[in-house]
């Protein structure tokens, strides 16, 4: 007893561990500087250099690059002309923003319970709600898989399902930037309409804010360039009129000021020069927590063999329920470790007066904890980590 007593007075001295954090490089700050120093801040070389990048790297044809991922997905789903009536369905464990890009369009939301080995779209319960909604005639426009802490949902069996009852897909890949999917980046849209990234601090690669549509489509990628910048073209193709002069636009659609900026899209182009590197250190360090987790009662969402998770989180499932959970929450905070619960049910926030019971995201809910996990985690804190689970659990 006195020896785990010695180790929690260890632990309360530590220095906090956060769940995630970015790594920023003398590179990335020297990539920035140039940017700080050239003619352009905002709309010049660095964003499409950026967006080519992200094309080069996934393998699409097509990025606009923005100034979140909720902008992302706000643009996507206006590229694809959802609007008033139409439904959009996604996952109840993700981010609110999966489920506001449709509200923003005026749409209706819905919501596809959970695999509670994955936490990923149940692809069984999507195809069954599916076969019911066709018959009440309430399909959905669009459907938003959600690749939730970074694994790929499986995403040919949706894009299956997406030829037979006729939606769109967009791919909500806020954590799975540097994932795969059967060897094959995720991004390269070959499953869906357009994917989207977020670049976030905490994210696999960071611009400080920001995020990015990719698609194979040139017809939505152009809509999406348009929506991004307050919906104004220079393209005399898209003009109502010949051009006065070469300072000549026209605003054509209700747009948004949505643009990255080339500060932003700089530090991003550094940053994705060393993802490989990111994704190799975050498997190393999942693949650490799966052998200790091994040893306990304490279970890591299942990982599919045909996917490679790109581990923007760590989560595990604490079998004991509710109770438990919060205890051991409790005291790894009190321990200086940076646990977070990734995500409350889009379902059950009040803003959505939801009615249907999704038992899977809610029992997942009451179940999980999301550990610390970032590149430069290194050995001493991964072992105050485990330390402080293995105190709690005794």
């Amino acid at each position: 007893m006195n020896g785990l007593k010695i180790i929690r007075i260890k632990l309360e001295k530590s220095e906090f561990i956060p769940y995630g954090r970015q790594d920023i490089t003398e590179k990335d700050v020297e990539s920035v500087v140039q940017v700080l120093r050239s003619d352009f801040l905002t709309q010049g070389p660095a964003v499409p250099a950026f967006e080519q990048k992200l094309c080069d790297y996934t393998g699409v044809k097509h990025t606009v690059a923005v100034n979140s991922c909720t902008s992302a997905l706000h643009i996507a789903c206006l590229a694809l002309d959802l609007g008033l009536g139409d439904i959009l369905w996604t996952s109840s464990i993700t981010f609110v923003a999966s489920a506001n890009c449709a509200l923003y369009c005026g749409a209706t939301i819905d919501f596809v319970d959970i695999d509670p080995d994955t936490a990923l779209m149940d692809t069984r319960k999507l195809k069954k709600k599916l076969e019911k909604a066709e018959k009440e005639g309430k399909l959905p426009k669009i459907v938003v898989p959600v690749h939730f802490a970074g694994q790929p949902c499986d995403m040919k069996e949706i894009y299956d399902l997406s030829r037979q009852y006729h939606f769109k897909i967009i791919e909500d890949a806020a954590h799975a930037i540097g994932a795969k999917y059967h060897g094959k980046p995720v991004g390269n849209c070959q499953y869906s309409d357009i994917t989207v990234f977020s670049f976030h601090p905490v994210k696999i690669i960071t611009t400080g804010e920001g995020g990015a549509a990719l698609t194979n489509d040139a017809k939505l990628t152009e809509k999406m360039s348009i929506f991004r910048s307050h919906g104004i073209t220079r393209n005399p193709k898209n003009m109502t009129r010949k051009p006065d002069g070469p300072w000549y636009y026209e605003q054509i659609s209700l747009g948004y000021n949505y643009r990255m900026t080339d500060i932003q899209a700089a530090l991003g182009s550094s940053q994705l020069n060393r993802l490989d590197e990111y994704i190799s250190k975050r498997l190393d360090i999942a693949h650490k927590y799966d052998n200790f987790f091994k040893n306990i009662e304490i279970d890591p969402l299942v990982q599919k063999e045909s996917r490679q998770s790109s581990y923007h989180l760590y989560v595990v499932r604490v079998g004991q329920g509710k109770l438990q959970r919060n205890k051991l929450f409790d005291e790894l905070i009190e321990a200086g470790i940076g646990v977070n619960i990734h995500y409350m049910p889009v379902h059950k926030q009040p803003y959505f007066s939801y009615e249907e019971e999704l038992i899977c995201a809610e029992n997942y809910y009451n179940e999980t904890i999301t550990i610390p996990l970032y590149p430069n985690l290194d050995n001493t804190k991964f072992n105050q980590i485990i330390d402080s689970i293995t105190l709690s659990i005794c």
